[in-house]
């Protein structure tokens, strides 16, 4: 198929647009760095498991865990807040 040069101008256009998108994408730096082996376990839960189960358990270890420190004083801006939509 070809294409005109009005289609051909409106793709490049396009593609610029979408180059310049991705190029503005901010990193998703992960809330915790887990180490490889403890990565590797946590895919072999879930492939055992579920999804659902092994994510519902990490929860409730990592709250009880959080439970055990005193974090009443300490506040969060909005962009520190995990899962923020803009």
């Amino acid at each position: 198929m070809k294409a005109t040069e009005l289609e051909r101008k409106r793709f490049d256009k396009s593609l610029d647009e979408i180059i310049d998108l991705f190029n503005n994408i901010e990193n998703d730096d992960p809330i915790i760095a887990f180490n490889e082996e403890v990565i590797k376990n946590i895919e072999r839960a879930k492939k055992k498991y579920g999804d659902e189960t092994v994510n519902q358990k990490i929860n409730t270890v990592v709250h009880e865990m959080l439970s055990w420190l005193d974090l009443k004083d300490v506040e969060l801006d909005d962009d520190e807040i995990e899962g923020n939509s803009d």
